[in-house]
């Protein structure tokens, strides 16, 4: 009998860009099945803790958390330069010039456990009050002025000026600054009780299907269409040439030294317990 995977990816265009051949079929599945489950992303770092994924793409935040269980599988990361998340305003904050200052203000962030709340954690600790959220509901309570700041993520990052918010700071730049490192944001981890062939057989169908649609990029649109919360074309292709890169294809000596960096950040600042071992890219 094949092998079945319990395969969750989120629902951002990235990911259903770079696993469209494989959630159609369109490569060989290298006698392996895959289950595949669509899910937002602090869903799917939830899932993954609770143990419902042998493969899942989560933060590098969540997992960081699971370093001790999971191995980080060479392709699928989001990471790079010029894709943080950005710390917006509230269109009443925008007309201010607001900042995190105050206990009292609170900002929205998409998930315990992601990337972009660690991020936030360490440039701003202590500032606001956090509230957790799901990433779309972001933007539109910053519209309606019902939080002062939020940490926007996925396709919100090409249409925030449209609604007439404000810029704080982009948090990816400023990791950038810091540490002279693409930012790892999210990652394709494997469970380590998979054995070490079924966990190279999914990464080859992973950059199968990653390299697939960097082939033929119009091809895999209907599938990014059926998930994203933004429906224009252009948009989606933009999110695209953002956050996949050469760095999707493999994460290589750079994509490791920079999630050793998140590692050591986020321990320093007492996110992350101090004994977390760090994580592994299978090789």
């Amino acid at each position: 009998m094949s092998e079945t995977i319990r395969l969750g990816i989120s629902t951002c265009p990235n990911d259903t860009f770079a696993f469209h051949a494989l959630m159609n079929r369109l490569v060989d599945w290298r006698g392996l099945e895959f289950d595949v489950r669509l899910l937002d992303i602090q869903q799917l770092n939830d899932q993954l803790f609770a143990g419902r994924f042998d493969v899942a793409k989560c933060s590098f935040h969540a997992a960081l958390l699971l370093s001790d269980s999971m191995v980080v599988l060479p392709s699928g990361s989001a990471l790079g330069f010029g894709v943080g998340p950005l710390l917006l305003s509230s269109t009443a904050d925008a007309r201010t010039g607001a900042s995190p200052a105050s206990t009292e203000q609170v900002t929205l962030c998409p998930g315990r456990h992601t990337t972009a709340t660690l991020l936030f954690r360490l440039f701003y600790p202590d500032s606001t009050r956090i509230e957790q959220v799901v990433f779309s509901e972001i933007m539109p309570r910053l519209v309606q002025n019902t939080a002062n700041f939020g940490v926007c993520i996925h396709e919100g990052r090409f249409t925030w000026q449209d609604q007439g918010l404000g810029l704080v700071e982009d948090l990816g730049t400023r990791w950038e600054n810091e540490t002279q490192c693409p930012l790892p944001l999210g990652g394709l981890v494997g469970d380590t009780k998979l054995p070490r062939e079924v966990l190279q057989n999914v990464q080859a169908v992973v950059r199968d299907s990653l390299e697939f649609s960097i082939a033929d990029p119009a091809g895999a649109l209907e599938t990014m269409r059926k998930y994203a919360q933004e429906f224009d074309d252009d948009v989606l292709m933009q999110h695209v040439r953002l956050y996949v890169n050469d760095w999707t294809v493999d994460l290589g000596a750079i994509g490791a030294a920079a999630l050793d960096r998140l590692n050591q950040k986020a321990r320093q600042a007492g996110i992350i317990p101090r004994q977390t071992a760090g994580l592994k890219i299978l090789s």
